[in-house]
């Protein structure tokens, strides 16, 4: 007790430091607080020795995880998973370094990066001195294609390059600035948003590895989806994929149901660039302003990278170009909804939405969240048809 009588002592006098110490600019208000917080100082349970050991541990592993990431961009960098697929599925060290025609020298430090890899469950090691893949690891291998679906590696360049990195060092610096409406911090720190023409200006090798990430981000899990949800387009006739890209979703739905007429719509810029196949029907356009008419609009991993405003103008605009309730009319929504039982499910949810929040102006939704801009934009009703991994399937209904 008497112990920690004096750890409280301590908090009180750190408080009225606190309060001693505010500068010139601070306001009124502040000095109110600060004093308040000094007359208030909260009882602090003293941690145990072996809850200080953890804790340090722990400030270590939250300080240092970013090294887990630059660790696997190295891999895709160097070509360790196309590598470890083409010895078998399962290699040594030095016979990977052969295969990768990388220095004998560096054998015992690339070892280092692929134990962190392995315990971090990027890969799998049978035995000491071995390496194989495991389902992540398999998304990074070039040329394999698993239900249709390519290589993952660019949003492993992506996420780990210079650009969201520097955007995500500037947010501290962004918080404290009053501007609005207020830009993301990568438009920010960078001067243009992320897909835009001025950012190809910026870096065109960036710009493409972004476009790549983007494109392989949204036509992962398609035929999941295909599979898990076999009513989803159940007696749809007309489809209209809002920012379909290439075709990649579309045709996945088109294959299975060849009945359906598919629209892909997206920007000028990106449909030129698609050759016509005589099967998906390419639209030119701006989904703020207009949509393809069609008995279902699906925006697949489109509306997080939106605010809440204008995911409700793009919601509205799917609302006209779609049928009543009883004629079929509906948008297929295909993503993330926040919240799950699993520690590690809701972790990698929000971290995405740390994603958002560093790169775009959108964000990650609960399904309070979906629930409201549904209402807001005119909607009279919502069903989340089943949740796959972090994302949910979400059938709304006019």
């Amino acid at each position: 007790m008497y112990y920690l009588n004096i750890v409280n002592a301590w908090c009180v006098y750190i408080y009225w430091c606190l309060a001693q110490s505010v500068n010139k600019h601070t306001t009124p208000q502040q000095e109110r607080y600060y004093n308040a917080m000094a007359a208030h100082a909260p009882t602090m349970a003293v941690p145990t020795d072996a809850q200080l050991i953890q804790a340090q541990a722990d400030l270590w592993r939250h300080s240092l995880c970013h090294l887990t990431a630059i660790a696997l961009r190295c891999a895709v960098q160097l070509g360790i998973p196309t590598a470890i697929h083409r010895l078998g599925g399962t290699t040594s060290l030095p016979e990977l370094v052969t295969a990768l025609s990388l220095p004998p020298s560096k054998t015992p430090y690339l070892g280092r990066v692929l134990r962190l890899l392995a315990t971090s469950g990027a890969l799998a090691s049978p035995k000491e001195g071995t390496y194989s893949l495991v389902p992540l690891s398999y998304l990074l291998v070039d040329g394999v294609f698993i239900d249709g679906e390519a290589s993952q590696k660019a949003i492993v360049l992506a996420t780990t390059s210079r650009h969201y990195i520097e955007a995500a060092l500037g947010l501290a610096d962004w918080f404290k600035k009053d501007i609005a409406p207020s830009p993301s911090p990568f438009e920010d720190v960078h001067g243009a948003t992320l897909f835009e023409e001025s950012m190809a200006l910026l870096d065109p090798e960036s710009d493409k590895v972004f476009h790549e990430a983007l494109a392989a981000h949204d036509h992962l899990g398609i035929s999941t989806i295909l599979r898990e949800c076999h009513d989803l387009f159940k007696g749809v006739q007309s489809l209209t994929d809002c920012c379909g890209g290439d075709g990649t979703t579309t045709r996945a739905i088109v294959k299975a149901f060849p009945h359906i007429k598919c629209n892909v719509l997206d920007l000028p810029k990106v449909i030129e660039k698609v050759p016509s196949d005589g099967i998906i029907n390419y639209v030119a356009g701006d989904l703020f302003h207009t949509i393809p008419p069609a008995q279902a609009v699906m925006l697949k991993l489109v509306l997080h990278f939106w605010n809440d405003e204008d995911c409700i103008n793009i919601l509205a605009q799917c609302k006209k170009a779609i049928p009543s309730r009883e004629m079929g009319g509906k948008v297929i929504v295909i993503d993330i909804v926040v919240g799950s039982s699993s520690k590690e499910m809701l972790e990698t949810q929000l971290l995405v939405d740390m994603l958002m929040l560093v790169c775009t102006r959108g964000r990650q939704r609960d399904e309070n969240d979906w629930s409201t801009i549904f209402t807001k934009a005119g909607f009279s009703d919502y069903k989340i048809i089943k949740k796959l991994g972090p994302r949910g399937v979400i059938e709304v209904y006019p």
